[in-house]
């Protein structure tokens, strides 16, 4: 990868993680964890994309970011399933599936 994508990510990381641990209410439930007899540690995900904007290449980089994707359907089936595990799920309207 590009030393200066790596660079930003790199600067990214140290800046969540300086965020993160400045938050006194981070460190408070450490501390009641640590009260109970639990070590507790946070691990975060995070997908990071870059889009170069300044070299004209802007139509060709929205077609690379990908979109946000299509909402999922609950079916009768699936509201059984959960159902099953005793699980509750919003009542909305339910396709039939044959």
């Amino acid at each position: 990868m590009d030393p200066v994508i790596n660079q930003l990510a790199r600067d990214l990381v140290e800046a969540i993680s300086a965020a993160v641990g400045g938050d006194g209410r981070v460190e408070t439930c450490r501390e009641k964890a640590r009260d109970a007899g639990f070590d507790l540690t946070l691990s975060l995900e995070a997908a990071i994309g870059f889009v170069n904007w300044g070299q004209g290449t802007t139509t060709q980089a929205l077609a690379q970011v990908p979109s946000a994707p299509a909402p999922v359907e609950m079916t009768a089936n699936d509201r059984r399933f959960l159902k099953s595990l005793r699980i509750s799920a919003d009542e909305t309207a339910e396709k039939k599936v044959d």
